[in-house]
């Protein structure tokens, strides 16, 4: 792994980040705050890493996941008291404090509508690279 910047997954990354924002301090409670939360922090972590990095979209894809499945699994120990954390609006903010398995199946779609995202951009290029060469 390299580190290689890309201006449009840190464009895309940023602009996540500020809807993700806007969803944590103005919608308190229900299925936008939660579900769609976690659905797209994962896109979020995914534009990040193919943003910051040399990674391919498989690989990204799956170390994201595996961090937010991991994130969310510590979630089932104490973990933040570990660190004196259990109190801290922000900590309790990026990591959560409780274990969801529908946090699971949101991470899961948000990482399955990116490659699906990146398969028809991916097609889209291959057939605009092939009317180039058909010049």
């Amino acid at each position: 792994m390299k580190l290689q910047f890309n201006k449009y997954y840190l464009t895309l990354a940023h602009s996540i980040f500020l809807i993700e924002l806007a969803i944590a301090f103005i919608i308190k409670t229900g299925f936008i705050r939660y579900t769609f939360g976690d659905y797209l922090v994962v896109i979020l972590l995914y534009a990040i890493f193919r943003g910051c990095t040399n990674l391919s979209v498989r690989a990204s894809a799956l170390v994201v996941l595996l961090i937010a499945y991991g994130i969310e699994l510590l979630q089932v120990t104490p973990f933040l008291a570990y660190f004196n954390l259990q109190h801290s609006v922000t900590a309790k903010l990026i990591f959560g404090s409780t274990f969801q398995f529908g946090d699971l199946v949101a991470y899961t779609l948000g990482i399955i509508t990116v490659l699906i995202i990146e398969y028809f951009l991916q097609l889209k290029n291959n057939v605009t690279s092939s009317e180039f060469q058909e010049c």
